[in-house]
C-alpha cells in the first residue's frame, strides 16, 4: 500500500546482513576504544570520521546506554568474557561516579574524570536509563551489588518522583529531590511537563526490572506505564502519540507538540509489545494501536522511493523534518519486525526489509565504523560517531533484538 516495490531481502540474509553489522561495524567501534582506561567509564567524543576528540563531560545517559549495550551484548550469543568485563567497566564508574551516595540517585553530568559533578539534578530521564542499565547487567554479571543499586534507585523513584493523584511520574528534580525550580529543565522543555519520552523509557525499564525482581509493586508500576504509553500519550483522532503533557496528563497545547516523532511511536510499539509479554498480556487488544502507528508513520514519514524514515512532521502532512538520524532507522527496524511476528503481514516485513536495505547502503559507515548520526536531505552525512547523545544502545540493540526476533519467526 505505501512502499513503492518489494525487497529483495529473505528472512536469512537479513539475519546474515545483521550480524555482519552488529560484528564487522558496531562492536569494533565502541570495543575497546571506547574504555576509558584512566579514569574510568567510557570516552564517547568521537567525531564523523571516528577520530576521538579528547577527555570531555560524562553524561548519565550516554554512560548508562553503553553499559547497557556491552551487558546486553555479553549476554548474548555474539558476546564474549571482553565485553562482560567492558559492561563491569562502565557498571564501577556509574555506581562510584555518577551515584550521588547523598541523597540518592544519578548526577546529570560529571567532569571527565568523575571526580566532580557538574549538573546535579535528578531528571527521570537519566534514571530510567540507569534503571534499565543496572537491570541488564545484573542478568549478564549475575553481580547482586547491581540488583542492590537498581533496588534504592527504584526506592528513590517511588518516594520522590511518583504521581499518586495523575498516575506516572514527575521528571526534573533538584540535587536532593526538591521540585526543580527553573524555567526550563534538562530535557529543553519546562519542569513540570510530563513526557511521552521520559515515560516510554521508564516504560522500558520496569520491563525488564520486573523480568529481573518479580516485584509485585514494580509489576503495578509497569501495567500503569502500559495504560499511559498505549493510552494518556496518545491523540485518537489523529492516531499518533505526542511528547509534551501537563501533571494531569492533558497535552501541551502548542505547534511545537504537534510534531510528531515518527521514531518514537513506532519505538513505542515494539517496547509495548514486550511490557506486554512480560507481564503476561496479550498484545491483540492494542494491535490496533500499533497499527494505526505504522500506518502514520507509513503514510507521513517513509521515503517511498529510497526507503528509511524521516524525523517528524507536523499533524497529517508529510515531513517537515527530512534527516534520516541512525536511531529513526534502528527503532523503525526493530517495530516492522516486531509487528511481523505479531501480525504476520507482508507490509511489516516488506517495511523491515526496506529498513535494512537503508542502512545497509547509506547510514552503515563501512569505513571508520558505526553508523552516521544523519543523513541530510541533500544525501551528506552529519554529527558525531560518539557522544552525549550517540551510544550503542539504538543501533547495537536493534541488532541484538532483531536476531532473536528472527530465530523465532
Amino acid at each position: 500500500m505505501f512502499l513503492s516495490q518489494p525487497s529483495s531481502f529473505s528472512l536469512l540474509q537479513a539475519s546474515e546482513t545483521l550480524e555482519r553489522i552488529l560484528l564487522q561495524n558496531i562492536v569494533p567501534f565502541w570495543y575497546p576504544q571506547t574504555l576509558d582506561r584512566q579514569e574510568g567509564g567510557y570516552r564517547l567524543n568521537h567525531d564523523l570520521q571516528s577520530q576521538y576528540q579528547g577527555a570531555s563531560e560524562k553524561y548519565l545517559v550516554s554512560q548508562a546506554r553503553t553499559l547497557w549495550f556491552f551487558s546486553r551484548l555479553s549476554n548474548s550469543p555474539y558476546g564474549t568474557d571482553d565485553h562482560r568485563k567492558a559492561a563491569q567497566h562502565g557498571y564501577q564508574f556509574l555506581r562510584d561516579r555518577l551515584w550521588d551516595k547523598e541523597y540518592g540517585g544519578f548526577y546529570w553530568i560529571v567532569d571527565a574524570s568523575g571526580a566532580t559533578p557538574l549538573q546535579i539534578g535528578k531528571h527521570l530521564y537519566g534514571q530510567a536509563f540507569a534503571l534499565y542499565a543496572l537491570s541488564e547487567y545484573a542478568i549478564a554479571s549475575q553481580d547482586t551489588t547491581a540488583l542492590e543499586l537498581a533496588n534504592q534507585l527504584f526506592t528513590c523513584l517511588e518516594q520522590y518522583a511518583y504521581d499518586a493523584q495523575h498516575g506516572g511520574y514527575r521528571e526534573c528534580f533538584q540535587r536532593d529531590w526538591q521540585p526543580m525550580s527553573t524555567k526550563i529543565g534538562y530535557l529543553g522543555v519546562p519542569p513540570t511537563f510530563k513526557l511521552l519520552n521520559t515515560h516510554l523509557h521508564l516504560l522500558e525499564a520496569f520491563t525488564i526490572y520486573y523480568s529481573v525482581t518479580q516485584d509485585v509493586n514494580v509489576h503495578k508500576r509497569l501495567m500503569e506505564l502500559i495504560v499511559i504509553t498505549s493510552n494518556a500519550v496518545v491523540r485518537k483522532q489523529i492516531g499518533v502519540c505526542t511528547d509534551q503533557h501537563h501533571l494531569d496528563w492533558t497535552p501541551v497545547n502548542s505547534r511545537e507538540n504537534q510534531q510528531v516523532s515518527y521514531g518514537h511511536m513506532l519505538e513505542t510499539v515494539w517496547l509495548l509489545a514486550i511490557a506486554c509479554q512480560t507481564v503476561e498480556l496479550s498484545n491483540h487488544p492494542l494491535l490496533d494501536l500499533y497499527r494505526s502507528f505504522f500506518r502514520y508513520a507509513l503514510q507521513y514519514g517513509c521515503d517511498r522511493r529510497r526507503g528509511g524514515f524521516y524525523e517528524s512532521g507536523y499533524y497529517n502532512t508529510s515531513a517537515n523534518q527530512r534527516k534520516k538520524i541512525w536511531w529513526v532507522q534502528a527503532e523503525c527496524l526493530v517495530a516492522a519486525l516486531q509487528m511481523y511476528q505479531l501480525t504476520k503481514e507482508d507490509l511489516y516485513l516488506q517495511c523491515f526489509y526496506r529498513t535494512l536495505d537503508w542502512i545497509v547502503k547509506y547510514q552503515v559507515d563501512w569505513q571508520q565504523g558505526e553508523w552516521y548520526m544523519e543523513i541530510l536531505p541533500n544525501g551528506q552525512p552529519s554529527g558525531c560517531k560518539a557522544g552525549a547523545w550517540k551510544a550503542p544502545y539504538h543501533n547495537g540493540r536493534a541488532m541484538l533484538q532483531c536476531l532473536a526476533l528472527l530465530t523465532d519467526l
